[in-house]
């Protein structure tokens, strides 16, 4: 009886496992459905984008497979080192990284964005140090002061490609960790004033972010009421492309590949291809969709929860918090309920990093599912200004560590 609960408790979280497959396969699908004319024009080859992306899915399964067998305390030992990894390759996407409309995110030609293994090094850091800093985490030198030194490097480092929609995401997501952690309130409050006024400030400093939101402000569909505005046009045609090919599939869509709208859609392949689902598969389409994100969240919540320490909890909440977070922020944009801004769909939209980081994410969340097999002890992360403390003592409804 008791080898069968072990067993049990040592199995991943296989609800989980078919909620991502799903995703990936419909992305697979929609890839092609969007990229087949764009393929053929390049290569001659309407598969060449499909191709692409199915190699980076199966890349991203064998690494997701991988970090589900790894006992999850191993990326607390080396949640430092792959942090500061990150920031060097954030560092050196900027000093030689190609220059691409503007903007410098990419290096190894256009293969790997830093900023997207950003999002999983940094939950992983944050969690490590969330989770060793217990109570005194609502001391403002102990607590609020090093996190915010932190979290403004690296929006800092992505800021400078530019890249707002990752800069957003990773704040969101790190604040987030930091309120489940046990921080004060009152503390958060005032550093999102000070974090939205300073973001805002800076946005005024680029003419294309701040269009955007100056668009984001009017009717999107103003271009055609006065075309001689060019400004104004250029500014509200991919928001006014998007909603029109959101709304030209109706209830049950205009059927796989046949979608009309796409060929006039700026990023149909990756940014906006929620709406180029939602023409060919109608509302019905979106609603899985929304639906398959939402059993997402619950899986992932559901792990943390149930985690056996704080690092854990922390850690399945970061992961939870950052692909959720990305879905929303991608499919409220494509709404126009939030101003266009780049960020991909997780495990649908066409991006080999943004894949497989999304899919070792889910990896150590299959990891925190298994139950850990050890007891270690929680070291302090560097960056406080005091001295060490032990063990977290973030409150959470998890289970007790199994006895050895």
């Amino acid at each position: 009886m008791v080898t069968k609960l072990n067993e049990a408790k040592n199995r991943p979280d296989y609800i989980l496992v078919l909620i991502v497959v799903a995703l990936v396969l419909l992305g697979l699908i929609m890839v092609y459905s969007s990229t087949f004319a764009l393929g053929y024009t390049r290569s001659g080859q309407p598969t060449y984008y499909l191709v692409r992306q199915a190699v980076w899915a199966a890349m991203g399964l064998d690494i997701m497979a991988l970090m589900m067998r790894a006992e999850y305390h191993k990326w607390q030992k080396f949640s430092i080192v792959f942090m500061l990894l990150t920031l060097l390759l954030l560092v050196y996407v900027l000093l030689v990284g190609p220059q691409v409309h503007g903007a410098r995110r990419r290096i190894l030609g256009d293969s790997i964005q830093p900023s997207e293994i950003c999002k999983l090094a940094m939950v992983l850091y944050i969690a490590h140090w969330l989770s060793s800093k217990g109570e005194k985490l609502k001391q403002v030198t102990y607590g609020l002061v090093p996190f915010a030194i932190l979290i403004g490097i690296i929006a800092g480092l992505i800021i400078l490609e530019p890249d707002f929609g990752t800069t957003i995401l990773i704040v969101a997501t790190a604040g987030s960790m930091f309120f489940i952690a046990g921080a004060d309130l009152i503390q958060l409050v005032i550093s999102a004033m000070v974090g939205s006024s300073t973001l805002l400030l800076i946005i005024a400093n680029y003419e294309y972010a701040w269009n955007r939101l100056v668009a984001f402000s009017q009717d999107p569909f103003s271009a055609l009421q006065n075309p001689f505005n060019n400004t104004l046009a250029q500014d509200t045609y991919q928001v006014m492309h998007t909603l029109v090919t959101l709304g030209s599939g109706g209830i049950t869509g205009v059927g796989l590949g046949t979608g009309q709208q796409k060929g006039l859609l700026p990023a149909a392949e990756s940014d906006a291809i929620f709406a180029v689902l939602g023409e060919e598969l109608g509302l019905i389409g979106c609603l899985t969709v929304l639906s398959l994100f939402a059993a997402l969240a619950y899986r992932g919540f559901k792990i943390a929860l149930r985690a056996e320490d704080s690092f854990g909890f922390i850690l399945a909440s970061g992961i939870t918090i950052w692909l959720t977070f990305q879905a929303l922020i991608n499919i409220a944009v494509v709404t126009d309920t939030l101003p266009f801004t780049g960020l991909p769909l997780p495990f649908i939209s066409l991006g080999g990093s943004s894949l497989v980081i999304s899919m070792m994410g889910v990896g150590v969340l299959l990891s925190i599912s298994r139950g850990t097999r050890e007891k270690t002890q929680e070291h302090d992360a560097p960056l406080g200004f005091r001295g060490r403390n032990g063990g977290a003592r973030v409150p959470h409804p998890g289970r007790p560590a199994a006895a050895d």
